[in-house]
């Protein structure tokens, strides 16, 4: 079974579609076996096998089945009431965000009332790096996790996505100091997003919530605006996600 869970956990983003040959490989597997763990998995609909190429996907058992945990996560139970007082307040989108392997998940979303805005898309998976979020969850951790999380080469989507793991940790210090992150067209060019992390009552990270718009609307003086109203929504949440944990 682990070693079935593993296949699906091979596929990000960045890698949707994978073949046999590469499946096996990263999860180190022999061809023979990794063959009859990804039939059982497509019986089940947990993969998919293209016909053209024959290369496989997640299938839409995975989909219903991550809809389902999106749907009773209890993180999202929580903070679903800022996220909405935050779109509300700002305009922007609002997101809340946890950390999946080396990738932010959007766990749930709210539009923001403009009609120039980002459309993140609930369930997504961005690279840790890439995110004001991913930025954000890193501050909060010690050097060596972050490295860990941090394995080159960072997969460049913009001409603006930070690919130097020590410029990006260099910012990433600087985020611990300041108690927000932002990130502006490092996925997408004329998004950005600004980020604070939540936290339980030991500093470790829970996810992070953010606000996202286009970049003209994001000036300097309204990523610090909004990092300060996120700041404060996070340190709010903090206390009373602790409080539930507990």
């Amino acid at each position: 079974m682990v070693r079935a869970i593993s296949l699906l956990k091979a596929f990000s983003s960045d890698r949707p579609a994978l073949s046999v040959a590469q499946l096996c490989e990263e999860v180190g597997l022999t061809r023979t076996t990794g063959h009859r763990l990804l039939s059982a998995l497509e019986s089940e609909d947990l993969v998919a096998r293209d016909s053209a190429d024959g290369a496989y996907r997640l299938g839409p058992g995975v989909i219903a089945l991550g809809a389902q945990a999106l749907r009773d996560h209890d993180l999202r139970t929580v903070v679903q009431p800022d996220l909405e007082a935050l779109a509300d307040e700002t305009g922007e989108t609002a997101t809340l965000e946890i950390l999946a392997g080396n990738q932010m998940l959007i766990l749930s979303e709210v539009k923001g009332r403009h009609l120039v805005t980002v459309a993140p898309e609930l369930g997504t998976m961005w690279p840790i790096h890439t995110t004001s979020t991913g930025k954000a969850v890193l501050a909060t951790l010690p050097p060596e996790r972050r490295r860990e999380l941090l394995r080159p080469p960072l997969r460049s989507f913009t001409q603006s996505t930070i690919t130097d793991i020590d410029a990006l940790l260099e910012e990433v210090d600087a985020v611990a100091h300041l108690g927000y992150a932002a990130a502006s067209g490092e996925i997408e060019s004329g998004a950005a997003a600004v980020a604070a992390a939540l936290l339980d009552a030991r500093g470790n990270a829970l996810g992070a919530i953010s606000l996202g718009g286009p970049v003209s609307r994001l000036t300097e003086e309204r990523i610090a605006e909004l990092g300060a109203i996120l700041q404060s929504t996070a340190a709010r949440l903090s206390r009373r996600l602790d409080i539930r944990i507990q």
